[in-house]
């Protein structure tokens, strides 16, 4: 695939580190742009770029929450501005939170909701009028296997990763006459990230369950990720893909 993304613009969120980072790089590695945005941790967020100027490729970091509306706007100015029109969008920020219904707050339940679903339609339409204008473009949302398979995970997590799915669907039918492809892409557990946090009991249970019997890493969900939003997949829209191992 090497080059299937030349002369593209790629806008990913939660790029600074972990299943984000090796995304950039996948999309480095062929060819695009790749812009980013980050809360919080500028050391990371430094490394990344530099993982993606490694590549050959040019990078630009912006410390923009996915819930700031203006911000947001602004961010996507800047890219546009400076590298052309934002042919692919990923959402990939989010959180976890490992929480026993009975103990989850109402707090836990919103900033869930608002980081991982929210967050995705405020990035979405910030990119998709140029998308339209263009009659080209690529969304990618990154979901997770929690919100397509009836699995022990906590309740807010599930409900927001499934919500990722209709948003998809929904937005796909609605935008794939211009021209706009939205699918998303739901990994099981993997190496590093949320699934860290996973109880050994938990992980065993997965992996006799799991046909490979072993987890995923972020660079082979990010090479999916890479072919996802490439013209090497023009057809597909509206489509999850799982990316479990066979669970």
């Amino acid at each position: 695939m090497t080059s299937s993304l030349a002369g593209k613009t790629a806008l990913v969120t939660g790029g600074s580190r972990g299943l984000g980072r090796a995304i950039c790089v996948a999309l480095a590695k062929n060819g695009a742009r790749v812009a980013f945005n980050y809360s919080r941790d500028e050391v990371e967020a430094a490394a990344t770029l530099t993982a993606i100027r490694a590549c050959g490729a040019v990078g630009s970091a912006f410390k923009v929450s996915v819930l700031d509306r203006q911000g947001i706007a602004e961010m996507v100015r800047t890219i546009e501005s400076e590298s052309g029109p934002i042919a692919i969008a990923i959402n990939n920020a989010g959180v976890g939170q490992v929480v026993p219904v009975a103990l989850m707050e109402e707090e836990d339940w919103d900033r869930m909701m608002n980081i991982n679903v929210k967050g995705a339609f405020l990035v979405s339409k910030a990119v998709m009028r140029s998308m339209i204008h263009q009659k080209r473009g690529r969304i990618l949302n990154i979901s997770s296997l929690a919100g397509v398979k009836m699995m022990n995970a906590p309740v807010h997590y599930a409900a927001a990763k499934a919500a990722l799915k209709g948003f998809t669907e929904a937005l796909a039918k609605e935008i794939g006459r211009y021209g706009v492809t939205v699918n998303c892409l739901a990994p099981g557990i993997l190496t590093e990230g949320v699934s860290a946090n996973l109880p050994p009991a938990k992980l065993e249970e997965y992996l006799r369950h799991c046909a490979l019997g072993r987890v995923g890493t972020f660079e082979e969900v990010a090479d999916v990720a890479a072919f996802l939003v490439s013209d090497l997949n023009s057809y597909m829209n509206g489509s999850t893909i799982v990316l479990d191992g066979a669970v």
